[in-house]
Formats: C-alpha cells, sequence, structure tokens
C-alpha cells in the first residue's frame, strides 16, 4: 500500500510535467515502454537495484538510453526517482500514471471476451456501445475464448458484465432443477 501511494505521487509530478509540455501521451508511452523493459529484461533490473551500481552510474545509464527519444524533462525526472532509491517502483510509477491519465481523459479500459475473434466492425459497434453506456471512451481488449460458447463477457475494474451464453444457459439449468 505505501508503494503505491509513493508511486502515485510520483506520477502526479510526472503529469503535472507532461501536461506542461503537452505531451501526456508520448511521456505515458515511454514510461511504458521503460517499465517493460525493466520487467522483461533482468540486466536492467538488476542493474537499476544494485547496491553497488552508483545512482550517478544509474542514471547516467538511463540517460544514454533514452537520449534522443525521451524529452529532457523525463530523463530528470528518472534521475529523482533514482536519486532517491525509487528505480524500484518504475512499473507502479507508470501504472499509477496511466491510471491519472485515464482518469484525465475520462476514459475506462474494458477487457471483452467472446467465443470468437471479432472483426474490426463489430469490435467498433461493442466499443460504441459501451460508450455510451459507460458515459465514457473506451479503450477495449479484446479476446477470443470459445468456453463462453456465445455472447459477451465485459470486465470494466471490479464490474463484469456476463452476457454470455454459458452463462444463460447454467441460469437456465438452475431455475429447471430449482423449479423457479
Amino acid at each position: 500500500m505505501k508503494n503505491a501511494t509513493i508511486a502515485k505521487n510520483y506520477a502526479e509530478a510526472l503529469l503535472a510535467a507532461a501536461e506542461g509540455l503537452g505531451q501526456v501521451e508520448p511521456i505515458g508511452r515511454l514510461m511504458d515502454a521503460l517499465a517493460g523493459a525493466i520487467q522483461s529484461d533482468e540486466t536492467i533490473a538488476v542493474v537499476l537495484d544494485s547496491p553497488r551500481v552508483t545512482k550517478t552510474v544509474k542514471i547516467r545509464l538511463l540517460a544514454e538510453a533514452l537520449e534522443g527519444t525521451a524529452p529532457p524533462e523525463l530523463i530528470r525526472f528518472l534521475g529523482a526517482v533514482v536519486r532517491r532509491g525509487r528505480q524500484g517502483l518504475m512499473q507502479d510509477i507508470a501504472l499509477a500514471y496511466q491510471a491519472l491519465v485515464d482518469v484525465k481523459e475520462n476514459r475506462v479500459h474494458a477487457g471483452v471476451t467472446l467465443s470468437a475473434p471479432a472483426d474490426a466492425s463489430l469490435q467498433q459497434r461493442i466499443v460504441e456501445r459501451l460508450g455510451k453506456v459507460l458515459g465514457k471512451e473506451v479503450r477495449a481488449h479484446f479476446r477470443p475464448d470459445p468456453r463462453i460458447l456465445g455472447g459477451v463477457v465485459v470486465r470494466v475494474g471490479d464490474r463484469v458484465y456476463d452476457g454470455s451464453l454459458k452463462r444463460r444457459l447454467n441460469l437456465l439449468r438452475r431455475r429447471m432443477l430449482t423449479g423457479e
């Protein structure tokens, strides 16, 4: 819980800087890429976490890796994170940053499960309908799962909207067995 609060504080500072630059989305993509690189490459994670590597060297390595790609403000921000020994929170900071951007932009992410892969037209119709129902911009992440048999299951945060054929058949079965 403490790390989440710290990460959110850093994310808020980064968002304020990104807004000042007019680069909210690009900086979010860079933070996601950096967090992904740290998570997927053990060497990067070990170097950033190692007490044997000085903070100055860590900052220089990050600056060299991001030179020409990231604005200087982001590189300075990352330097501040490392100077305070919070480099282990990069993934959490990136997630908190995206959550803050989503709130600011009035958007949600929805996991949409269908029995088969959806074509672009169906995806667009689902996104539009969800946008109307939720009153927010929807970023949908589609995945097929033949186990639902048909229909759609949508997860938005902690809420699940289950319109699957599997659920309907289970409800019918339960009604038939209980005599409702």
